[in-house]
């Protein structure tokens, strides 16, 4: 499964017993987009952040499984004010890919 997101936490390896790699990568917006478009489940948890990123509001908590991937949509430069529907001046988003793997299986890097 593919998620949008607004942040990783080790909570949601549950699912595996929080036994995991991780692997992260940068991304794009677009990523996410296409993802989002291809079925990727937006669980942006801040509705501030998913109305300046463009995605759904969806506060839910969710248990990782092996193969499934977050597209993380970091905001950096502090906390947004209440009701922000666009980025203030001095932030950003920054995007990742977080795939959650096997650490018993071998994979291509």
């Amino acid at each position: 499964m593919e998620y949008i997101t607004n942040g990783f936490s080790l909570q949601m390896l549950a699912g595996v017993n929080f036994v995991a790699d991780a692997r992260t990568v940068p991304c794009s917006e677009g990523d996410a987009r296409k993802a989002f478009e291809n079925g990727a489940k937006s669980i942006i948890g801040h509705a501030d952040t998913a109305a300046v990123a463009g995605f759904p509001f969806n506060r839910e908590t969710v248990s990782l499984n092996y193969g499934d991937v977050l597209y993380v949509c970091q905001l950096i430069g502090g906390r947004l004010p209440e009701g922000a529907k666009t980025l203030p001046e001095g932030f950003k988003l920054v995007w990742l890919r977080v795939e959650i793997r096997n650490p018993k299986c071998v994979y291509d890097i």
